[in-house]
């Protein structure tokens, strides 16, 4: 047995509005469709719902019809709770949204956004997933997450990236070391270095070896760290030279614990921030919004 939704409905309008020229007003079709309906709903059935051939106003229900129309009262109350939800995230008045970033990004880059998307939408659950670039572009494949920001390469047909900042470079090493006192760097000395990477996977990681195999620097020897905030305070210390985004060692630079190096000489380090999507996922009103601010 099934249950036709669109009888059922005409029938509880018929109960509810106590006559069938009412529900067909309200339904905007004719009294006898609307009376076909409720006739062709207990066919179906096999019920008798409504007693006919009395007297008086009104629709008089028989017992199947008073327990026919409740469970109808239940399941079109949680039509309406459903339909008030939907309008709700439509409106940006409730919902969940999951953004995936990169750790730089994340750190440095995304507070702000985040903290302007939450003045905008004060209702709006919204959650930050943090991991390197493959991680997160994972994620976003496996939905996990409704949208990324990241700093590497990620070349996967299901995903579409925008190109959103530019991300700023350096070179940096102590600022006490006799590296950094140089006035000028050749790959020979930044060959004769510990290099300070992060891992595999990483947008810096992919960066850093791109500039490597462009300079033919082969490091005496690597150290891998798995935050660019560890590599840092690392080189500090006196640990060895790493190529790091300027928005993350600022304050280290400012207070004379780091120094950048001039290197390549007369050129700008910088990397492409991309905003990523699934191509197959529709964009949300909650996707736009956030995507607004980012703007």
């Amino acid at each position: 047995m099934r249950l036709n939704l669109h009888l059922l409905r005409i029938f509880f309008t018929v109960v509810e509005q106590q006559g069938f020229s009412r529900a067909a007003q309200m339904l905007y079709i004719s009294q006898p469709a609307t009376s076909k309906a409720v006739r062709e709903l207990e066919h179906q059935l096999g019920l008798t719902l409504v007693e006919r051939g009395g007297s008086g106003k009104g629709i008089r229900l028989t017992e199947n019809g008073m327990a026919l129309f409740e469970h109808a009262r239940g399941i079109f109350a949680l039509e309406r709770t459903a339909l008030d939800d939907m309008q709700a995230r439509i409106d940006l008045r409730q919902g969940r949204l999951t953004v995936g970033a990169s750790l730089t990004v994340a750190g440095h880059w995304l507070p702000a956004y985040v903290a302007c998307f939450s003045r905008q939408f004060p209702s709006i659950d919204l959650r930050i997933q943090v991991g390197n670039t493959h991680s997160i572009a994972q994620a976003l494949i496996d939905c996990a997450v409704d949208l990324a920001l990241v700093e590497g390469e990620v070349n996967d047909p299901r995903i579409m990236r925008t190109p959103w900042r530019n991300d700023e470079l350096a070179i940096v090493a102590a600022a006490d070391s006799a590296l950094a006192r140089k006035p000028a760097i050749d790959s020979a000395d930044l060959m004769a270095e510990i290099w300070l990477l992060r891992e595999p996977g990483s947008g810096t990681r992919e960066v850093n070896d791109r500039l490597m195999q462009q300079h033919h620097i082969r490091p005496r020897r690597i150290l891998e760290f798995g935050s660019n905030e560890g590599i840092a305070r690392a080189v500090a210390a006196g640990a060895g030279v790493a190529m790091l985004p300027v928005a993350v060692i600022r304050e280290l630079l400012q207070v004379g614990e780091l120094a950048t190096l001039p290197y390549p000489p007369a050129m700008t380090l910088q990397r492409p921030l991309f905003l990523m999507q699934l191509h197959q996922r529709t964009t949300s009103p909650l996707i736009r919004a956030f995507c607004g601010v980012l703007e």
